[in-house]
């Protein structure tokens, strides 16, 4: 490797292993979990939705939560400020998430229908194993936190 390659990846590192940022995420990522998981478990019970087309649901709502209080608060020092800017911003975070989302119900499909578990629990599970691809990209596609 080039030592601007490792240099690229040694800025990505720094930005994504901010423990500050990455506490802000988290707890940003525990309301916004906490609104799919409610909102799941409601559509699930009160409806004849099937469960994916309910997932799709809640998932919005939860980022849509979190892309606003992340904008706010985690990432408000990054990024342009303006409509059009933070448009773009949350049509990346939408892009960017539907990888935490095939991660997401990936796990959903095979904890539910193979392994009988409790929707509502192999969502919680699946939405961890999903934080971690949605943090990764969140900070170094939709904030670019690496170019501070």
């Amino acid at each position: 490797m080039t030592n601007s390659l490792i240099e690229a990846v040694r800025m990505r590192a720094r930005a994504l292993f901010a423990p500050a940022r990455f506490s802000q995420f988290a707890g940003v990522g525990f309301v916004g979990a906490t609104v799919d998981i409610v909102v799941l478990a409601a559509l699930s019970s009160v409806t004849s939705l099937v469960w994916f087309v309910a997932k799709l649901i809640s998932w919005e709502l939860g980022i849509t939560v979190i892309f606003v209080i992340n904008e706010r608060w985690t990432f408000a020092s990054h990024g342009d400020g303006g409509t059009r800017a933070v448009s773009r911003r949350f049509l990346r975070s939408n892009v960017v998430r539907l990888g935490g989302l095939a991660v997401t119900l990936a796990v959903l499909r095979v904890l539910v229908e193979r392994f009988d578990v409790w929707l509502v629990l192999a969502n919680v599970i699946g939405i961890g194993v999903g934080f971690f691809v949605n943090y990764t990209c969140e900070s170094l596609y939709t904030w670019k936190v690496h170019r501070e």
